[in-house]
Formats: C-alpha cells, sequence, structure tokens
C-alpha cells in the first residue's frame, strides 16, 4: 500500500443554480468544499488531493485547505457537462505535465459532507481487499419502490410484489448509491468513460452518512447534523 499512487479528485464548478456559490457557501464554520478537501487530505491512502474547477475563489479555498488545483476548461464546467470528462481531464493534466499515473482513482463530491473519518480509506482497501476495479459507496435501503407505468396505466411495485408483501427482516439486503466515494481504477475511466465498470465493489456507509445536498433544505439540515456532531464530540467524525 505505501507503493500506491492513489489520488482523490473532487469537482467543484463554480455556477450553481440550486444554491448559489454552493461549493464555497459556509457549512457549520467553514466552506462546503472544505469538509471534502480535510477527509481526503486526513486520509491515510491517498497520496493527492486535486479540486478540479474553473473558479478562482474556489481554487484559492482550495490551495487553503491543502488540495492542488487543476483548472479545467470552460466546456467541462457547464451544467450539462457530465463529471467523467472532469475526471480524465485531471488524469490527462498530471500524465501531460508531470509523467504521473496513479494506480486509483477516488472521486469525491463535495455534496456529500458527512462522511466518517475512516470512509474513504476504509472504501480503498474494501477495493483492494475483494479485488475489484471499482467501487461505490452506498447505504441500506428498506423501501418499497414504486413507478407508474405508462403503458400499462396504473403504478407498479418495483423492488417487491405487492400482493405478497415481504416483512423488513425477510428481505434480500438493498442498497442505495449515495454518491459520496467513489473508487476506480484509472482505465475504467479511460476505456469506459464511467466511475464503474468490470468488477464492483460496495462501501456500505450508515443512513445518517449518506445525506446528499441538493437544495437549500439539505444545506440547513446537513448543517444541523454537522453541529450537533461537534457538541457530542463523536471520534468518529
Amino acid at each position: 500500500m505505501d507503493k500506491m499512487k492513489i489520488v482523490s479528485i473532487i469537482p467543484a464548478r463554480g455556477g450553481s443554480k440550486g444554491i448559489p456559490r454552493k461549493n464555497i457557501k459556509l457549512l457549520a464554520g467553514k466552506p462546503l468544499i472544505a469538509h471534502t478537501i480535510e477527509q481526503s487530505v486526513n486520509s491515510k491512502l491517498v497520496s493527492r488531493t486535486i479540486v478540479s474547477t474553473d473558479d478562482k475563489e474556489i481554487a484559492d479555498i482550495s490551495k487553503k485547505y491543502g488540495a492542488e488545483v487543476v483548472i479545467r476548461p470552460a466546456e467541462l464546467a457547464v451544467d450539462t457537462a457530465p463529471s467523467e470528462p472532469t475526471i480524465i481531464h485531471v488524469l490527462d493534466t498530471l500524465k501531460e505535465k508531470e509523467g504521473w499515473v496513479p494506480d486509483f482513482v477516488v472521486f469525491l463530491q463535495c455534496t456529500s459532507p458527512l462522511r466518517k473519518k475512516k470512509d474513504i480509506d476504509n472504501a480503498i482497501q474494501k477495493l483492494i481487499d475483494e479485488k475489484a476495479d471499482s467501487l461505490l459507496s452506498v447505504c441500506n435501503n428498506h423501501a418499497f419502490i414504486w413507478k407508474f407505468d405508462k403503458n400499462k396505466g396504473t403504478a407498479v411495485s418495483v423492488n417487491y410484489d405487492y400482493k405478497h408483501r415481504p416483512r423488513r427482516q425477510d428481505r434480500e439486503p438493498e442498497y442505495k448509491e449515495n454518491g459520496s466515494i467513489y473508487v476506480t481504477r484509472p482505465e475504467i475511466w479511460r476505456k469506459e468513460n464511467n466511475r464503474l465498470g468490470r468488477k464492483i465493489a460496495l462501501h456500505v456507509m450508515e443512513v445518517d452518512d449518506s445525506w446528499e445536498i441538493d437544495d437549500p433544505f439539505d444545506f440547513w439540515l446537513i448543517e444541523q447534523v454537522i453541529n450537533h456532531r461537534k457538541k457530542s464530540g463523536n471520534p468518529e467524525y
């Protein structure tokens, strides 16, 4: 493990419609992006923490909290730009400028700031132990899922048979992707243009650690959680 090169990449655009300047908006006393940067920098296994951004203020704040910065081109900073080309751009930049190629890429999203201290390292170790090619973080899902089938003109149950409703303890475990951590071999990003591929492993996180920020209410709610954890002095955070 000591010889492995593991890069953590955190995408952070300057534009944000739902919450203006979301990535640097103060959350429990520090910019939102700072929570994820510090979690990455404090990882024992991550070699480098890099923020990909098009915004000077985000770049300056990221450096302040210990991250390196790669400036992304404008075409990768629009609302419709997916994450995959952004990650590949960072990998290309590292290879072209430094000849540096990582063994694993850890993709972290600023909108999931509730990771425990050991989540990143545990996720990396899980992928290595299982000899997997990619990994995503998840949380347990006990919901009964429905959708509306336009062809049938009726609502239909998706993950269970409503005519034979199972008890919770009798159901096979199901997991919800929480968007917090992805660990992937670089060749998966390049060959499949995807954060996931080939053999996929799961890192299970607590539901309480899996909240994502999508709107102002999420931002307020997660701030209450963080402030509560600070007061409780929980050493896991």
